[in-house]
């Protein structure tokens, strides 16, 4: 491991400082603050680096991680009246289990097929994570902050009365002295409410009315009047600096630069503008809450979106981890990788940092910087413990504008511009009527805008369903293509051809080709109707069949009683062992098949036919 010391040194130092401002900034994003943003960094990038499988990534928060742990948090914050105290032990258990997943996901050797997740599904993420970025990032980024603004409050405060009423009732029910004769201690608990209860929970309200893009957009016209231009400012300089300074040299990062020069000139120049919020100083000190005060109740809603995080963390790195193998011809190991992660966020969920993944940008660095092996990646956790120590109190007067402008440019660069540019030239294979459109940009469309407008983990879900759906269709499309029924003069293999004329009258063959499952179906059972009156007996052909599912079961069943019951002699050839175990298994053989109309080979088939094969009379 030391033997590549210098290059792993300076490799971990280089990530450790491109990470610093993007771990301050997602921590502010995901609504837990700087610190968790920081430590999430820290712990991540040391125990995935120590226990993964890819020598040179390094792992941290990231954007996609960052913009479901904000569907988390402002869930579980709005559920426990706003107050962020209360709700973090049910936030980082939540991060908790995510790891544990994670971890169990690697040991049963799922790594392997995170790679089998459709590209469309993964593209319509990534677009959406940019959106959900770059649109919530507006308000801050002009100085806005809902729940400040008194006259917007104002409006919920109506619906924060009632609020407090209901949580009053719901304390009395599980008190069990919610009676009609005890009114009175209802009463008595309302008239303790207070101007500020009432305040806080309408801040609350609003600031949950206002959150992510549908919320952003409701509340833009009032940010757009009330716009703090000093705010504006140092946000716009933050990203023409990001995006200017690469214009000059890529040796120093960009976002470092933007983030030490305008945070300097808006601290030097006194200027009045809102910080960030105050980094805890000392070493992180873990959250113990999670086990002491762990209610199963509290995160069961949230079991999906847990293995969602585990699932996003899962491809996230894995994707990193092949850009790292292309880079340094290496082989990483992707379940070692997947324990790795999950150990590293379950030791950051611990201690109260955001879950995080293997971070491309970052294992880009550490790598052009000299980093070979696992050393770079718990240098660059060292380091950042090492700012955490030295320069907490000094960060914690960085400029929440400046962050908001580093955002903007994460979401500008997150998105996939690749899938983006390639809509227009995707084959259109849906007819809608007179439209034609792509299956592949439906599903595209739907994950982005689903994941925008509404939930990201649903989304996903959904998407992953049309997906799979829509490549069923297609599978039991192709299949029906290349199994059509035909007359024996239309299509003939090579051992059909030399038939006698009678026998090619009389004979119908159905050649079967590739696995009868429920997309393919359909087109089977329509072979009892193509058959003509002519007919005496149709051969099955099943040489080419491999596979048969429960659904192509009964649609075998169902065809042979229809041609039975049309007197017509029904032969299977070369019968392969998982569909005849199939038949088998639900008396098809014998009862409707009997063992003697079933033959190895085409040549014993005719045979048979040329000795009963009657004239019709």
């Amino acid at each position: 491991m030391f033997k590549h010391l210098k290059g792993d040194l300076f490799g971990g130092i280089t990530a450790g400082i491109v990470a610093l401002p993007l771990a301050l900034a997602f921590g502010v994003s995901s609504g837990l603050g700087p610190s968790a943003g920081l430590y999430g960094a820290i712990f991540i990038s040391f125990f995935a680096a120590l226990f993964g499988g890819t020598n040179t990534q390094i792992s941290g928060p990231t954007a996609p991680m960052t913009a479901v742990s904000m569907v988390v948090i402002a869930g579980i914050v709005a559920i426990n009246d706003g107050d962020i105290n209360q709700a973090l032990p049910a936030i980082l258990t939540i991060f908790l289990l995510a790891g544990l997943m994670q971890i169990g996901l690697g040991l049963i050797g799922l790594g392997k097929y995170i790679k089998y997740i459709p590209y469309p599904v993964v593209s319509g993420f990534m677009t959406a994570i940019g959106v959900i970025i770059l649109v919530t990032q507006i308000l801050p980024a002009v100085g806005y902050y809902p729940k400040e603004d008194d006259t917007y409050v104002d409006q919920f405060m109506p619906e924060a009365e009632e609020r407090i009423l209901e949580n009053i009732l719901q304390e009395e029910a599980g008190e069990g002295i919610l009676v009609l004769e005890n009114f009175e201690e209802t009463i008595r608990r309302a008239k303790n409410i207070t101007s500020a209860d009432m305040q806080k929970e309408a801040s609350t309200l609003a600031a949950k009315d206002a959150s992510g893009v549908v919320g952003t957009f409701r509340v833009l016209p009032r940010a757009l009047m009330n716009i703090n231009w000093l705010e504006l400012g140092l946000a716009l300089a933050t990203i023409l600096i990001i995006y200017g300074f690469k214009r000059i040299t890529t040796a120093v990062p960009s976002t470092l630069v933007a983030l030490i020069v305008v945070s300097g000139a808006a601290f030097g120049f006194g200027l009045e503008y809102r910080p960030i919020e105050q980094i805890p100083s000392g070493l992180p000190i873990p959250n113990l809450e999670i086990f002491t005060g762990f209610q199963l109740s509290s995160i069961t809603p949230y079991i999906f979106t847990a293995l969602t995080l585990a699932l996003l963390g899962a491809i996230d790195s894995l994707l990193t981890s092949v850009v790292a193998d292309n880079m340094t011809q290496t082989k990483h190991k992707p379940n070692k990788e997947l324990v790795g992660q999950g150990i590293g966020n379950s030791i950051a969920a611990v201690f109260g940092g955001l879950p995080g993944a293997g971070a491309t940008i970052r294992t880009v660095v550490n790598i052009n910087s000299g980093g070979k092996t696992k050393l770079s990646g718990m240098i660059a956790g060292v380091l950042l413990l090492i700012i955490l120590l030295a320069l907490g109190p000094v960060a914690s007067q960085i400029p929440a504008a400046v962050l908001a402008g580093i955002l903007v440019t994460v979401g500008i660069g997150v998105m996939d511009y690749r899938g983006l540019k390639a809509i227009p030239h995707l084959p259109k294979d849906i007819k809608l009527g007179p439209l034609k459109l792509s299956s592949e940009v439906i599903i595209m469309l739907v994950v982005m805008v689903l994941s925008s407008v509404w939930n990201l983990v649903y989304a996903v879900g959904i998407g992953l369903v049309i997906a799979s759906l829509m490549f069923m269709k297609k599978i039991g499309d192709l299949t029906a293509q290349r199994s059509d029924v035909k007359p024996l003069r239309e299509e003939a293999w090579s051992d059909e051809k030399n038939l006698p004329a009678k026998i090619k009258e009389e004979v119908f063959i159905k050649h079967i080709k590739g696995p009868l499952f429920f997309g393919s179906t359909n087109e089977f059972q329509q072979l009892a109707s193509q058959i003509p009156h002519n007919a005496s007996t149709v051969v099955i052909r099943m040489g080419r069949m491999q596979y048969m599912d429960q659904s192509g079961l009964y649609a075998m069943e169902d065809v042979l009683q229809d041609l039975l019951r049309k007197d017509i002699t029904v032969l299977l050839v070369n019968i392969l062992d998982q569909p005849k175990y199939m038949m088998e298994r639900i008396d098809i053989i014998p009862d409707l098949i009997p063992h003697e109309h079933i033959f190895e080979n085409f040549k014993s088939c005719m045979a048979w036919i040329g000795d009963n094969n009657k004239p019709e009379s």
